[in-house]
């Protein structure tokens, strides 16, 4: 055969191909709604419709079963998208996160539940939580850590208040770009707008183009980009998500320090998740002013083979906790061996608070 014949051959084999993907998803998007139908009659609401814990696990299947030439990756985003749409049959889920639109934090929402879901801007990291607890959202999305930046102190200050539980985390590879507008003079910028935060994971690379920039430090990269519109003299550090939003150019790429530079996010919720089978949990420790206090903390989960993740230590706002200690570590609350630790924890601190047990990050 001739080219055209070998491709026309080509097409009419993925048509045919597209034809069965079309009738599986709608197969799919069926069982969906009989499973949702189910719940209705039992009683469940909306937030019960989504199962982190299944969720995970259909995203490793379709990870373990996948032969290429799509990366793992790749083919877990589009059954992210498939799940999405199907759970927005019934109802889209409300999620609220650290806005404004086009922040790093709307992104990993969507990373994590879809373009279906229902993604809500809010200014502060304490009105994602009010809104979560009020019932007004069913999930919420803060960010926790950062690679090269390291932890967002005001996440953790509203988990020792609050009683909502993490429900699943995200890790999202972090690219900074620089942004121009329509009418910037390129030759003439004397002012880069971006968060602190990534202001100072491109320090390197400002000290290296732009020496003598003013750097100005606003609420978000999304506000910095939003500025653009109609200053001539201006730049800003910000995602691909916030370029698009507010109709930029990209100037510069992935101007980060760190090539490796990732946030983390959590997802918090009311409900409590059960084991998937690759799982994490958190807790929040209060002990007492006395020698070797953190030894006495850490020495079960050695003994046991727990592996910590993280451990953060915060300063008390009562008078009644002198160390709090905030703990990561792999492995669901409900498992044999880490409820013993658990235990063992609980009768050496002032106080624990178990903030949630959640699948690792899948995507």
């Amino acid at each position: 055969m001739n080219e055209t014949e070998q491709l026309k051959a080509l097409r009419d084999r993925i048509d045919a191909i597209d034809d069965e993907i079309g009738k599986l998803i709608s197969e799919r998007a069926q069982c969906a709604q009989d499973v949702a139908d189910v719940k209705k009659d039992s009683g469940s609401d909306i937030k019960t419709f989504y199962r982190p814990e299944r969720e995970a696990q259909v995203l490793r299947k379709a990870m373990e079963r996948n032969q290429g030439p799509l990366s793992n990756e790749e083919m877990a985003r589009l059954f992210r998208e498939i799940m999405s749409a199907c759970l927005a049959l019934e109802q889209p889920i409300k999620v609220a996160y650290l806005g404004p639109e086009g922040t790093f934090t709307q992104q990993a929402a969507l990373k994590h539940f879809g373009h279906s879901a229902v993604s809500m801007p809010f200014s502060a990291i304490d009105e994602v939580f009010r809104e979560v607890e009020a019932g007004a959202v069913s999930y919420g999305v803060v960010p926790v850590e950062n690679s090269t930046e390291g932890v967002v102190n005001h996440t953790l200050d509203n988990f020792m208040t609050s009683n909502l539980k993490i429900c699943g985390e995200v890790e999202l590879r972090i690219h900074h770009n620089l942004l121009i507008s329509d009418v910037t003079d390129v030759k003439s910028i004397t002012r880069i707008y971006s968060h602190s935060q990534s202001l100072a994971q491109c320090r390197k690379w400002l000290d290296a183009h732009y020496p003598k920039a003013e750097r100005v430090a606003v609420s978000s990269n999304a506000e910095a980009a939003r500025r653009l519109k109609g200053e001539w003299n201006a730049a800003a550090i910000a995602g691909s998500m916030a370029a698009d939003l507010y109709g930029l150019k990209t100037l510069a790429e992935k101007i980060e320090d760190e090539p490796d530079n990732s946030t983390r996010f959590l997802i918090i919720g009311t409900e409590s998740v059960p084991p998937s089978g690759d799982d994490k949990s958190s807790l929040v420790v209060a002990m007492r002013n006395e020698p070797g206090a953190l030894h006495n903390l850490l020495e079960p989960f050695h003994r046991h083979g727990i592996d910590l993740t993280r451990v953060e230590s915060r300063p008390s706002r009562t008078g009644v906790w002198t160390y709090v200690f905030f703990i990561d570590f792999a492995g669901h609350a409900e498992e044999p061996g880490v409820s013993a630790v658990l235990k063992e924890v609980a009768e050496r601190a002032a106080d624990v608070k178990l903030l949630g047990a959640y699948p690792k990050a899948v995507l």
